[in-house]
């Protein structure tokens, strides 16, 4: 019996004719195979087989995601003919142990401890991966599985219960719970299961016009678009895979030549990590097979030559592949990606220009009022730049203005052929309280400043102000053929120490730079050049004339001795106010 009768037949085998049509891990068979994408994936898998079979062993495991992970692992070779591990008996021996180790990890209640304590979306999380290789172990009819499949159908179903009742933290949970009770629901039918997908999903799917989903996270969209696919499938949902369309289309434009994602508009940890666009290889190759989509076909192409395809895809992705067959077709015909667009996301304010092999980003999107917290945008990062190997990471502007700290753009806003960044500071002094809101106690409301620097018991909004100070910032980026002009303008108060912040890869070579008494990189001549096997990035002209300080985050981090610092090689520029300055970047 082939793989896709034998899922359809025990799959509707416990359906009521209610659900009957809803379930199918087949793929639409509409194309040849892919064998050399199989056999690159089996050889990775394979590799890291050897390595398990050593590994797995009673009393010396710790729980984590790896734990279904390795036992997908296993499973992608035992399922696989070519693989040298086909149906091998030690792998059943090492599945027995993880199976074991699964089920003991769980909680009563049927939920797994994984940095969040008895978590629902973190059983979810493991759920996705161990149903995903179960679905695959249980077409193989070999006998000694057996003890291996009662007890992982133990755990699913225990951890069933724990999604069904349980509760979410962010908005990407209610996916994740939902993908997870579908494919319970696929491997032991219980219409319990599509109730509770049905409450989460009557919430509704929020997606802005730009493309995002609540989290702008390129993290959180692989997330969730992964969600939406094994739901498309698992409940015959098609109208589900249309914002996976419009994800995956809004976030091609945030690739770099190498792979690395942009993220300065995401609400999330990532908009200070480096993820990669591996990421989102399954949900375009998913896609481009499926609607023959040969822009999304291209985009594979791409990500398959970027230095992280091989840990992240090929090492991980065998069961993913044999659980949906659609994965194993050959992708169609790719399209020519563009060398040449300027897009812009005008609800995060993000711009992004290719032209060859040059990338540029601006950024004017933080959410406002400014408050650091996960699920906000607070990234100071306004403008990146890379040619080829040359990469600068991201400039900042910081000026020394009542501990304001980082410049924050208000909006992006485009100007003729220009993009304008602005923000404008104003600080205020305060004076006594009215009469009528006076105590004599002094116990004032705790509220923020006006400014939102700091909080104190001053009742703030009620007191009139004097003395107000401004600083106001302007910049604009004017670009041609990939060479960008920055012009910077800081006026009002006069004498505020301005610092223009440069962060590049590590590993390159500077030529045009000077240091400061503190061993601080500055560029004060007319250009520098950031050199990388070859390529060149130049930037100038500079300006020095004051020190570079030590708090260029700001209060709101360094009362609390925090810094938004990352790794990277950095270059100063400094002037005071009124402070104009362009800077050139080719």
């Amino acid at each position: 019996m082939d793989r896709a009768s034998f899922i359809r037949m025990s799959t509707l085998a416990g359906m009521t004719p209610l659900f009957a049509p809803l379930f199918s891990f087949a793929g639409n068979n509409a194309g040849t195979e892919d064998a050399a994408m199989i056999a690159r994936l089996v050889t990775a898998n394979d590799k890291l087989v050897s390595g398990l079979l050593e590994t797995v062993q009673e009393g010396k495991l710790n729980f984590s995601r790896k734990t279904a992970y390795d036992f997908a692992i296993l499973s992608g070779s035992f399922c696989e003919k070519s693989s040298a591990y086909y149906q091998d008996p030690r792998i059943i021996s090492k599945l027995g142990i993880l199976a074991r180790f699964l089920t003991d990890s769980q909680g009563s209640d049927g939920t797994v401890n994984i940095g969040n304590l008895e978590s629902p979306p973190d059983t979810a999380f493991v759920i996705e991966i161990v149903s995903t290789a179960a679905a695959s172990l249980q077409l193989q009819q070999v006998p000694a599985l057996n003890p291996v499949l009662e007890l992982i159908k133990t755990m699913i179903l225990k951890a069933g219960e724990a999604l069904r009742t349980g509760g979410i933290h962010t908005p990407n949970h209610r996916w994740v719970i939902c993908a997870a009770l579908s494919q319970i629901h696929a491997l032991y039918p219980d219409r319990k299961y599509i109730t509770r997908i049905n409450e989460w999903l009557a919430e509704g799917i929020y997606q802005d016009a730009d493309g995002y989903y609540p989290e702008r996270s390129g993290t959180y969209s692989m997330v969730e678009n992964t969600a939406f696919i094994t739901m498309a499938r698992n409940l015959k949902r098609p109208d589900l895979l249309k914002y996976v369309r419009k994800n995956l289309t809004t976030f091609f434009y945030s690739m770099e030549a190498n792979g690395d994602l942009v993220s300065n508009n995401s609400r999330r940890q990532d908009q200070f990590l480096c993820r990669h666009s591996t990421i989102f290889y399954l949900q375009y190759r998913y896609l481009a097979i499926q609607d023959q989509d040969r822009h999304f076909a291209a985009i594979c192409k791409m990500i398959e030559v970027t230095p992280w395809f091989d840990k992240e895809i090929l090492q991980q992705g065998l069961f993913y592949f044999q659980e949906n067959e659609t994965l194993r077709e050959s992708l169609p015909s790719p399209s020519v990606l563009p060398d040449r667009y300027e897009k812009i996301f005008p609800l995060s304010h993000l711009l992004r220009i290719k032209h060859n092999q040059t990338y540029i980003t601006l950024f004017g999107g933080v959410d406002w009022p400014l408050i650091i917290a996960s699920g906000r945008a607070c990234s100071p990062d306004i403008f990146s730049y890379r040619k080829g190997k040359a990469v600068l990471r991201y400039l900042r502007l910081s000026s020394t203005f009542f501990s304001m700290g980082y410049f924050y753009s208000e909006e992006l806003k485009r100007q003729g052929n220009s993009y304008v960044l602005h923000k404008k500071l104003q600080i205020p002094y305060y004076q006594p309280l009215p009469l009528n809101k006076r105590n004599k106690q002094g116990d004032y409301k705790l509220s923020p400043s006006v400014d939102d620097r700091f909080w104190n018991k001053m009742d703030f909004a009620n007191r009139p102000q004097s003395n107000i100070k401004t600083l106001d910032t302007t910049i604009i980026m004017t670009e041609k053929n990939g060479e960008v002009e920055l012009a910077f303008s800081v006026n009002g108060q006069s004498k505020v120490p301005v610092t223009i912040e440069l962060c590049f890869n590590e590993g390159g070579q500077f030529t045009g730079l000077t240091t400061d008494s503190k061993g601080n990189a500055i560029l004060a001549g007319d250009k520098a050049v950031y050199e990388v096997e070859g390529e060149q990035l130049h930037f100038g002209p500079g300006s020095f004339t004051n020190a570079v300080p030590e708090n260029l985050e700001g209060e709101r981090y360094s009362t609390h001795f925090g810094t938004l610092k990352t790794s990277g090689t950095r270059v100063y520029l400094t002037g005071v106010t009124p402070f104009k300055h362009t800077l050139f970047f080719k």
